[in-house]
Formats: structure tokens, C-alpha cells, sequence
């Protein structure tokens, strides 16, 4: 089984992004499994001092991490950036070697969150991860009031979907680049 961790960058009730990767879980093919990770506005502020002795919530966040094969990352865009409370869990994970390599999927929910989006894959490529380009997708959901069951009755966006995925799938099972 292939796991997948999902999280979004969003803490809104509605966000398009959160919706996008709830619609991921439900095209999950056999074999791989899809966990929405739901704890981003919970996590403390980073602090350095602690990074080492980290609260228990953001030893949860990096176990997941650790223990997934893959992650999908869904973000809005704040004032042309990363919005802060995602970019506090990075913070907090961005010392974890064990996280190397990690293939990781950017969904942009808007074709116009271009500069969150360049800002997002910059981090990402920081801290070590490797961004799966093919599967890195603008899925236009945003200001649509879709919900994941929305995103799924829609062919052209569970096509999308499957393509994503399909190709973060791929990459986990063929390894990294030599």
C-alpha cells in the first residue's frame, strides 16, 4: 500500500483547496491510500529553541510525514505568498532529514496563485523534497463553491485528478532520479 499524506494550505471551513484534496482521497486507486492531515492551525509557532523537543502535535506532523511514501500539498495564495500558518508547519519540519527525497505533489486550486505557488515549490526544493513536476497541477476549483462530491461529478476535474496523483504514484514506485 502506497500512503499518501494530504495538506492543505488553507484553514478555511470551505476552501477550494481543502475540497481538492478531500476529491484526491475519493479517486485514490487501489493500492494507495490518501489521509487528509487536518492539524495545520494547531501547530505552536516555530520556535528554534524547542525544534528538538518539539510538542506532541508537531512530533504527530513529522511522524506522518516520516511514515507516508508521498505528500499533496493544496495552498492558497495571502498577499502573494505562502499563507502563514502552512508555512509555520514547514518551519517546523524543514530540520527533518528523514524527509529527503520526500516526492511531493503542488495542486494550485487558481490558475492565479502563481506567486504562492513559485514561493511554495522554493521552500519545497529547501528543505530537500522533491517536487513531482507531472504531478504538480492548477486544478481551477477556486471560486467555484465546489465541494470534494462537486469536484468528483465533474469529468474534467476528476480527470485532472487522476492525472496528479497517477503521476505522484508513478514516481513514488520508480524511486528517485539517479
Amino acid at each position: 500500500m502506497i500512503k499518501l499524506l494530504a495538506i492543505s494550505g488553507s484553514l478555511r471551513q470551505a476552501s477550494a483547496n481543502t475540497a481538492l484534496l478531500r476529491a484526491a482521497i475519493g479517486i485514490a486507486p487501489r493500492g494507495a491510500e490518501i489521509t487528509l492531515y487536518e492539524g495545520v492551525g494547531q501547530l505552536p509557532q516555530f520556535n528554534p529553541d524547542i525544534e528538538h523537543a518539539a510538542p506532541p502535535i508537531v512530533e504527530d506532523l513529522r511522524n506522518r510525514l516520516i511514515a507516508c511514501d508521498g505528500v499533496i500539498i493544496a495552498s492558497p495564495e495571502y498577499a502573494h505568498g505562502v499563507p502563514g500558518a502552512f508555512k509555520n508547519a514547514l518551519d517546523w519540519v524543514v530540520g527533518s532529514v528523514d524527509l529527503a527525497g520526500k516526492p511531493v505533489a503542488l495542486l494550485n486550486a487558481s490558475g492565479r496563485a502563481t506567486h504562492a505557488q513559485a514561493a511554495l515549490a522554493e521552500i519545497i526544493m529547501t528543505m530537500g523534497w522533491l517536487i513531482v513536476n507531472e504531478a504538480s497541477l492548477v486544478i481551477p476549483v477556486a471560486g467555484k463553491e465546489l465541494d470534494a462530491a462537486a469536484i468528483l461529478a465533474d469529468p474534467a476535474l476528476t480527470g485532472q485528478l487522476h492525472e496528479a496523483v497517477g503521476a505522484l504514484l508513478h514516481a513514488i514506485e520508480i524511486g528517485p532520479p539517479v
